[in-house]
C-alpha cells in the first residue's frame, strides 16, 4: 500500500478496518434481533443496551451478574476452522453460572477481540452467541469487536461473555435448609463443556490424531467437531422445577475444577456431597481421553465433569417429583448421592466406588 511521504497513513495501513467492522455489525443484526425478549427490544448500535425490568415481570428484583470465556477450546475452533459453536459456549457458561443461583438471565453483552477481523468469521460466532441466548431466553443487547493488530496472531481471537439476570427478592438460591440426608441429582452433559481444553489439547497431541481425523469416541464426527459439542444450557429446565414445585435446595454448576471444587461452593460447612461414582454415566469422550492420557480417576474428576453439567440438591421427599419435572423438560437425571455430616477440615465432596472410565 502506498504512503505519500511520512504523513499519508491511515487507520488500515495500521491493521484496523473500519469498513470490515460496519459489515460485521449489518451481518449481526438478524442473529440479534432473534434474541428479543420482553424487557429488551431496542437495536445495537447505540453506546449501551436497555433493559426494563418490570417489563420483564419483576416487581421486587435482587440482580445476579457472571462473566467467563470459553478457554483454550477456541484454540479448537480457530485449528479446525470451526466457528458456529463456541458462542453457545460463552452464553452457557455464563447463564449456568446465573440460574443456580435462582436467577432467570435476561441480558447478555459479549467482547470479541481479534487480530484480523474477518466479517464471516465474527457472524458465526455471533451467530452462536445468538443461538445461546435464545436457549437460555435472555436478549443479546449488545457488545464489542475488537480489531487488535499484534496482540493476536494468525486467525487468534477471544470471547468474553457478561451476562445479567435477575431472582424476586427472597427467591435466591441455595436455599438455607440444606440437610443430611438431601439427595444429589445430576444432570448429563453433552461432553467436556468448556473446561480442562489445555489438558484435552494435550492428549490430542499425544494421540496423534488431526482435527479433521474420524473421532474415536463419536461416530460420524470428525474429531475436531466432536471436541467442539457446546457446553449445555441447563436454564430453562431448571427454571421450570425452580418455579413450579419450590424445592430445589441448590445448584452447583460442574465447570473448572469438577465436583469436588464447585460442590462445596453452595454447601453449608458442616454438610459434604457423598457421590458414588458408579451412578455416572460416563461419555466415550472423557473414558477416550483418560486412556491415551493416562489420566488418574481423581485427575479426570477435578478437571473434567466426567458427564455430570450440573448438580441438583433436593429432600429425599422431593427427588422423585423434581427428577420428572426436569425428565419431561428433556434433561438426563441421575441420583448421584445424598448429603452426609463434614468433619472440621474434611473435604466437601467424598467419592464411594469408582467412575466407569
Amino acid at each position: 500500500m502506498s504512503q505519500s511521504g511520512k504523513n499519508g497513513l491511515t487507520y488500515s495501513d495500521a491493521g484496523v478496518d473500519i469498513d470490515a467492522g460496519n459489515l460485521m455489525v449489518e451481518k449481526i443484526k438478524p442473529a440479534v434481533k432473534s434474541t428479543r425478549r420482553p424487557g429488551a427490544d431496542g437495536e445495537i448500535g447505540g453506546f449501551g443496551g436497555l433493559f426494563d425490568l418490570k417489563a420483564a415481570g419483576f416487581t421486587d428484583p435482587i440482580l445476579v451478574a457472571a462473566n467467563d470465556g470459553v478457554g483454550t477450546k477456541l484454540k479448537i475452533a480457530i485449528d479446525a476452522g470451526l466457528h458456529d459453536t463456541v458462542g453457545i459456549d460463552l452464553v452457557a457458561m455464563c447463564v449456568n453460572d446465573l440460574v443456580v443461583q435462582g436467577a432467570e438471565p435476561l441480558l447478555f453483552l459479549d467482547y470479541y477481540a481479534t487480530g484480523k477481523l474477518d466479517p464471516d468469521q465474527g457472524a458465526a460466532i455471533v451467530g452462536g452467541i445468538a443461538a445461546g441466548c435464545l436457549e437460555a431466553g435472555c436478549a443479546l443487547i449488545g457488545g464489542e469487536t475488537a480489531e487488535m493488530p499484534g496482540m493476536y496472531q494468525g486467525g487468534d481471537y477471544d470471547l468474553a461473555g457478561f451476562a445479567v439476570g435477575a431472582a424476586e427478592r427472597g427467591q435466591l438460591l441455595p436455599a438455607g435448609d440444606i440437610a443430611e440426608g438431601d439427595v444429589i441429582l445430576g444432570l448429563a452433559s453433552s461432553g467436556v463443556h468448556s473446561n480442562g481444553f489445555s489438558l484435552v489439547r494435550k492428549i490430542v497431541e499425544l494421540s496423534g490424531l488431526g482435527w479433521d481425523a474420524p473421532a474415536p469416541f463419536a461416530d460420524g464426527k470428525t474429531l475436531g467437531a466432536a471436541l467442539l459439542t457446546p457446553t449445555r444450557i441447563y436454564v430453562k429446565p431448571l427454571l421450570k422445577a425452580i418455579r413450579e414445585i419450590k424445592a430445589l435446595k441448590a445448584l452447583a454448576h460442574i465447570t473448572g475444577g469438577g465436583f469436588p471444587e464447585n460442590i462445596p461452593r453452595v454447601l453449608p460447612k458442616h454438610l459434604a456431597a457423598e457421590i458414588d461414582l458408579a451412578s455416572i454415566s460416563v461419555p466415550a469422550v472423557f473414558s477416550w481421553l483418560a486412556k491415551v492420557g493416562g489420566v488418574a480417576q481423581n485427575e479426570m474428576l477435578r478437571t473434567f465433569n466426567c458427564g455430570v453439567g450440573m448438580i441438583v440438591v433436593v429432600s429425599d421427599a422431593d427427588a422423585d417429583k423434581v427428577t420428572a419435572v426436569l425428565e419431561a423438560e428433556g434433561e438426563k437425571v441421575a441420583r448421584l448421592g445424598r448429603m452426609v455430616a463434614r468433619e472440621d477440615g474434611a473435604p466437601g465432596t467424598v467419592y464411594k466406588g469408582t467412575l466407569g472410565l
